[in-house]
C-alpha cells in the first residue's frame, strides 16, 4: 500500500512552503474530464483563491458551492482528471472541503501517469498508479497528506468515494525543469518551470511569494507578492529565489504591474552561490557570502523594469534575494542567464573553466571580450544619465514629481517639462539652441549571434541633447511604426576622463519615447534598429564642429572588445 503522512494545518510552512502547488491554474492546469459535476463544476477545484461561503445562495440544481459537488447515491466512486500545469513530482496534497459540512466527500484516493501533454487519458487507463491510498475526510477543513517523492507525472485523477463535494484540490511536488541544454542560450532561471523556488519571504501578508516566478504578468494585485504596511524606521522585506539551476547571471527584471500605489521606493538585489540546502529560518544571513548584483534603485509604478546586472561576469549563482524597500508589491521577476554546467559549477573563473570544458571556444583576446545586455528603456533606470520623454497611460504610472494636467478641452492630458533645456558653454562662444533632424539608417553590423561592437562613444561637455523620434520618410510616406526601435548606450565620465565602464548600459528606445542626455554623459552616437527613422534634436551648439560641441572617442584602444547584446527580435 502507498505510505503517507496526515500532516497538521499549523505545519503546511514546514512541509509546503518551498514546493510548487503543479495543480494550479496559474501554470495552465485544467480539467480535461469529469464523471459528474451536477451540483458544482469541477473547475472550481483549481481556483487560486480560497473557497468563499456562498450560503443561503442557491441554482437551478440547488444550494450553491465553490468547489466541486456531484449528485447523490452514487454506487461506486466520482473522478475527476488533472491535467498539471507542468510535469512534476509530486511530494503532497490540500484537499478542502471548506463549506461543505454534510455534502463533502467521506473518502479520497489519487491517482497519478505521465503522458502526452495534449492527450486526453481515459479513467480505465492502464498507465493510472495509484499515489494516495483511501483516506478518510471531514467537513468544512482542510486536509493535508504528505506522500514519499513521486516518479514523473503530468496527469492525476482524484477520485471520491461514493460522492459528494470537495471545495479546493492542490497538488504540491517539485517542477521537472525545462531548460536550454546549451551553455550559450540565455533563459529565466528563476521561472518556476525551470525548476525556481521562492524558498523564504520576510512576510507575504497581502501576496505570496511564490507568485513571482510564475508564467505571464497576472491579472490583478492578488497574484502578486505584497508585504504589509512597515511603521518602522529603515524597514525593509525580502524574498529569497532559488534557481532552477546554477547560472552566470546578466539582467533581471522586476515587474510591478497592477501595484500603483503600492510598489516599493526601490530595491536591491543580492546573489548567492549557495550548492546544499540552506535553512533560511536559522541560518544568520551575515554569515553567508552574498555578493550585490543590483544597487539600492528606485522601482515604478506598473511597469516592467529590466537591470543590468554587475560583478557577475565570472562567477555562478544558485539564489537570488530581492530587498525592498521600505514595503509593498512585486508581480513578477526574472532572472535572466546561462546556465552553469560541469566543473564551471563552483567556479571562481567560469570563462576559463568554459574554455578548458570545450564549451566556449578560446580566442586570443576572449578574457577581454564584454558583453552588454540591451534592455528595454524605461525612466527609473535612465535617471542616472538623462531623462525619459513619453506621455503615460495614466497619471498612476507617470514617475513620481512629474505634473500631469488636463489639456486642450480636456481631449489630452499634459506632461509638463519632463526635461529643462541646459548649457553651460563659456560667455561669448555664441552657442544657440536649435532643433536639427536625424534621417539615420539602420545598424548593419549585426552578428548571427545578435551582438554588434560597441566602437565609439561620443560626449557633450556644455549641453544636454535630446532626441525625439518623428517616423520615417516624407508626406503620404511619414509613419511610425510600433516595431521601430532605437538604441541607446550610457556612461557616465570617469576619474580619468574617460567613460566608465562600471556605468556601461544599453537600452531599447520605442518610437514612443524620447531621450535626453545630460551634459557630459558618454553616449553611442543615434543608432536605429530594423528600418530607417527620422529623429528630431534639440541642442545647443556652436556649429563650428569642435569638440565644445561633439568630443568623440573610440573605445577598443582603451577597453578592448566590447558587444552589445540586442533583443531576439532586433538582432
Amino acid at each position: 500500500m502507498t505510505s503517507y503522512e496526515k500532516v497538521p494545518l499549523n505545519e503546511f510552512q514546514d512541509k509546503f512552503f518551498v514546493f510548487t502547488e503543479l495543480s494550479s491554474v496559474a501554470l495552465g492546469a485544467c480539467v480535461i474530464s469529469v464523471s459528474d459535476e451536477f451540483f458544482a463544476e469541477a473547475a472550481n477545484l483549481l481556483k487560486i483563491e480560497p473557497a468563499p461561503s456562498l450560503k443561503g445562495q442557491f441554482g437551478p440544481n440547488g444550494a450553491l458551492f465553490s468547489g466541486w459537488e456531484t449528485r447523490r447515491h452514487n454506487p461506486t466512486r466520482d473522478w475527476c482528471i488533472i491535467k498539471l500545469g507542468t510535469t512534476g513530482r509530486i511530494v503532497g496534497y490540500d484537499v478542502d472541503t471548506s463549506h461543505f459540512n454534510g455534502n463533502e466527500a467521506p473518502e479520497v484516493s489519487v491517482d497519478a501517469l505521465l503522458g502526452d501533454p495534449k492527450e486526453r487519458p481515459s479513467v480505465d487507463d492502464s498507465r493510472w498508479i495509484e499515489i494516495l491510498p483511501k483516506v478518510t475526510l471531514g467537513p468544512n477543513s482542510r486536509h493535508l497528506f504528505k506522500i514519499p517523492e513521486t516518479a514523473k507525472y503530468n496527469f492525476v485523477k482524484l477520485n471520491i468515494y461514493p460522492d459528494g463535494g470537495i471545495a479546493r484540490f492542490r497538488v504540491y511536488g517539485d517542477v521537472v525543469a525545462e531548460t536550454p541544454k546549451d551553455f550559450v542560450q540565455p533563459f529565466d532561471l528563476a521561472h518556476v518551470f525551470a525548476g525556481g523556488r521562492v524558498e523564504f519571504t520576510s512576510n507575504q501578508h497581502f501576496g505570496i511569494g511564490s507568485n513571482l516566478i510564475l508564467p505571464g504578468r497576472g491579472k490583478d494585485m492578488g497574484d502578486g507578492w505584497e508585504t504589509k504596511r512597515s511603521r518602522q524606521k529603515d524597514h525593509k522585506d525580502w524574498a529569497i529565489l532559488k534557481l532552477g539551476t546554477a547560472g552566470i547571471l546578466e539582467n533581471i527584471e522586476i515587474d510591478t504591474a497592477h501595484f500603483k500605489g503600492n510598489y516599493p521606493e526601490s530595491c536591491e538585489v543580492h546573489g548567492l552561490f549557495a550548492p546544499n540546502a540552506v535553512d533560511w529560518h536559522t541560518q544568520k544571513d551575515d554569515l553567508l557570502q552574498w555578493t550585490l548584483l543590483l544597487p539600492r534603485t528606485k522601482l515604478g509604478s506598473n511597469r516592467q523594469h529590466y537591470f543590468q546586472l554587475c560583478d557577475v561576469a565570472r562567477k555562478a549563482y544558485t539564489h537570488v534575494k530581492i530587498t525592498i524597500y521600505p514595503d509593498g508589491g512585486i508581480k513578477r521577476i526574472r532572472v535572466i542567464g546561462r546556465r552553469a554546467t560541469g566543473s564551471i559549477v563552483g567556479s571562481v573563473d567560469l570563462l576559463s573553466s568554459a574554455v578548458a570544458e570545450g564549451i566556449v571556444k578560446a580566442t586570443p583576446d576572449l578574457a577581454d571580450i564584454k558583453t552588454i545586455p540591451a534592455v528595454p528603456l524605461i525612466p527609473e533606470l535612465f535617471a542616472p544619465y538623462g531623462q525619459v520623454l513619453q506621455a503615460y497611460f495614466s497619471h498612476s504610472t507617470a514617475p513620481g514629481g512629474v505634473r500631469v494636467t488636463p489639456a486642450n478641452g480636456g481631449t489630452a492630458n499634459k506632461f509638463h517639462k519632463l526635461s529643462l533645456l541646459h548649457s553651460t558653454y563659456p560667455e561669448g562662444c555664441n552657442a544657440t539652441a536649435g532643433i536639427s533632424i536625424y534621417r539615420c539608417q539602420p545598424l548593419q553590423n549585426v552578428s548571427p549571434d545578435g551582438t554588434t561592437p560597441l566602437v565609439v562613444m561620443e560626449r557633450h561637455p556644455f549641453t544636454n541633447q535630446a532626441f525625439i523620434p518623428m517616423g520615417r520618410g516624407t508626406g503620404e510616406e511619414a509613419i511610425t511604426d510600433p516595431a521601430d526601435k532605437y538604441l541607446v548606450v550610457v556612461a557616465k565620465n570617469g576619474l580619468d576622463d574617460k567613460p566608465d565602464m562600471e556605468t556601461l548600459r544599453a537600452f531599447v528606445a520605442s518610437t514612443g519615447q524620447g531621450i535626453v542626455y545630460d551634459a557630459g554623459i558618454w553616449h553611442l552616437p543615434m543608432t536605429v534598429l530594423g528600418k530607417p527613422l527620422d529623429l528630431a534634436c534639440v541642442e545647443t551648439q556652436i556649429g563650428d564642429g569642435s569638440v565644445a560641441d561633439c568630443e568623440i572617442l573610440e573605445l577598443e584602444p582603451l577597453f578592448g572588445t566590447i558587444r552589445l547584446e540586442l533583443p531576439p527580435n532586433q538582432a
